[in-house]
């Protein structure tokens, strides 16, 4: 019998045929009556060849059925369908009494042993841009080169830009390199990748494009079990153009058809809610992948490993021991020539409602029920909806302004020639958040992000509370905060783990010292760390949802900071100026103070 296919660039193997849920995305071996089996989910395939007729298409894609091969090539039926994993339409009395025959289940077994091998076809739409051009197609050339991309694979670019299949082997060819660890065979590895690499010309709203884009996948496909995954890198406003036009003219007859939508997921709760409403006119929830790179970080994905699988961090996960949580973005350099589209956003919108939101649900979440993606996001939609209702009083907003420093002068942000003049789009922003369960009732989450700061860099900082009556508070004078521990997990760069310690210097007296139990993933592990973009989609081929967004996460999180975000713009407030390479406005630190709380990275120790 011919054998799934799986990848080995990961400890799980995984099924490239199609699924109906990530939890099933595994391909997997179990016994029934002491015979080993493998399980396969159908879903358009058998609805094409056993369902009704005058079912629809759109009902027929949900219609999934499990069927077993036997290892002597017997099938076994079960007793009614499976359904898909999330809630869709419900199937007319015609259709659900129609169930396929011992026969049929025999007919399209037969299809799936026959066509041993499936194949994956990624669409790039939006091929041309710089995101495209600098994260999508090294990610997944480094992916390739890994071993963790299928047997049969093609890589589509589309976009409205006239070009050839050479001139997008030679746009892409400009920005791969291979991994510092493996640098054997690059050449022939590139030359190999850019080989599966093509391009169709054609507009985002047209469904006669799409469908010549559809011949050619066919084309490349072979007849083979076809799975289609498409990467949306193009503005929003034409996210529902491309997705109408992929359901009805590009998706897969037979395998999966998934699509990655790269935020901004609108600017408030309303047009989130417009967008989610629009998207699901074409696609089920389970087929949309709502990206957010920070997600798919080393130190982000290890937040849970951190805390569920060593006993000596989940005990202290709490208000009982944790005094704040600090979550700092911070970019050192500003929109340069960028600020055209920054501008309709701002940094709230930009990285504190998605990304740092995203970190502090992981972060602060209670233990899931499984590792399973639902389980997970079940529990991250849980805190967004116990966080207490953002306050303007809770937040400062800032902009940059010119600076000059060493004899270079930096411009403001009103200097870029894409930004209006006059504009009051704030590029700091820093909040206090809370959220209101057992857990965490009183504990301030403190949010800071911001754009021409003195350093980049992204981490978490837990701060713990005073030991309670510290023998030692004599040897720290006044400032008890030179004694508390602090937990510093650093997102980048430099990945790093450091847990803040007292420690008595060696000699004679009695002197204490903080110091640090460092883990710095470079001096630890030799294996480059893969870019997120390398995981999310990797997690996409594979259905594998965790590290993505639910519609309902979307809008809690929107939920939270769409009214203190009209209360910003109805009012007109000004945003406090800060010089370009400073650490930021002042009103941050008197946001601090007010909850008795010092900002981690301003101290002497980094």
């Amino acid at each position: 019998m011919a054998a799934l296919l799986s990848t080995t660039c990961r400890s799980h193997s995984y099924s490239l045929l199609p699924s109906s849920s990530s939890s099933s995305s595994s391909s997997s071996s179990s016994s029934i009556h002491g015979q080993n089996h493998q399980r396969l989910n159908f879903s358009s395939y058998i609805a094409k060849r056993v369902l009704p007729a005058k079912v629809s298409f759109h009902s027929r894609r949900n219609y999934h059925l499990n069927v077993v091969l036997m290892q002597d090539g017997a099938v076994a039926t079960p007793a009614i369908p499976v359904e898909n994993e999330t809630p869709f339409k419900k199937l007319k009395g015609e259709l659900l009494t129609s169930v396929p025959s011992t026969q049929e289940f025999k007919e399209a077994a037969s299809f799936y042993v026959n066509k041993d091998e499936s194949t994956v076809s990624i669409t790039v739409v939006g091929a041309s841009g710089d995101l495209a051009k600098k994260k999508i197609f090294p990610a997944l050339f480094a992916l390739y080169y890994e071993g963790c991309l299928p047997k049969h694979f093609t890589i589509f670019g589309y976009a409205r830009s006239k070009m050839t299949d050479a001139e997008l082997r030679n746009m892409v060819s400009k920005t791969l390199n291979c991994r510092i660890d493996k640098r054997e065979n690059c050449d022939e590895k590139m030359d190999q990748f850019l080989k599966r690499c093509f391009y169709h010309s054609g507009q985002y709203d047209s469904p006669e494009n799409f469908a010549k884009l559809d011949k050619k996948l066919k084309e490349h496909e072979g007849g083979r079990v076809s799975n289609r995954l498409f990467y949306l890198s193009i503005p929003p406003n034409i996210f529902i153009d491309a997705v109408k036009c992929t359901s009805s003219s590009a998706s897969s007859g037979i395998g999966w058809t998934r699509v990655i939508v790269e935020k901004p997921f609108g600017r408030d709760s309303d047009s989130s809610a417009a967008l989610t409403k629009a998207l699901k006119q074409y696609l089920e929830e389970d087929q949309i992948f709502r990206i957010d790179h920070y997600l798919g970080k080393e130190l982000v994905e290890n937040l849970s490993v951190l805390r569920f699988s060593n006993l000596i961090f989940e005990p202290l996960w709490s208000r009982r021991y944790i005094r704040n949580v600090q979550l700092i973005f911070s970019e050192d350099f500003g929109t340069e020539g960028r600020g055209g589209y920054f501008d309709n956003y701002g940094i709230i919108r930009d990285i504190m409602q998605n990304h740092l939101l995203q970190i502090l649900a992981l972060f602060a979440m209670e233990t899931p029920v499984s590792l399973d993606a639902e389980d997970i996001r079940n529990e991250k939609v849980k805190v967004l909806r116990s966080m207490r209702p953002l306050q303007l009083e809770d937040v400062v907003v800032g902009q940059y302004k010119s600076h000059t420093k060493g004899g270079v002068t930096y411009p403001a942000y009103i200097d870029d020639s894409t930004v209006p003049k006059g504009s009051l789009t704030p590029t700091f922003a820093a909040a206090a958040l809370f959220i209101d369960n057992a857990r965490w009732d009183g504990v301030p989450f403190l949010m800071k992000a911001g754009k021409a700061l003195h350093k980049k860099r992204t981490e978490i900082r837990v701060q713990f509370r005073h030991v309670p009556g510290n023998l030692y508070n004599q040897d720290f004078g006044n400032d008890l905060d030179l004694a508390t521990n602090e937990l510093v997990i650093r997102v980048q760069p430099d990945e790093a783990i450091d847990l803040k310690i007292n420690n008595k210097v060696p000699g004679l007296g009695m002197r204490l010292d903080r110091s640090n139990l460092n883990l710095l993933y470079a001096a630890r592990y030799s294996k480059e760390i893969p870019d997120a973009y390398e995981r999310l989609l990797l997690d996409a081929i594979e259905g594998e949802r965790r590290l993505f967004i639910r519609s309902d996460e979307l809008d809690a999180a929107w939920a939270l900071f769409t009214p203190v975000l009209k209360e910003l713009e109805e009012k007109n407030v000004i945003p406090e100026y800060y010089p370009y390479g400073s650490r930021g406005p002042v009103g941050a630190h008197y946001l601090a103070a007010r909850y008795n709380v010092r900002w981690g990275d301003l101290g002497i120790e980094q």
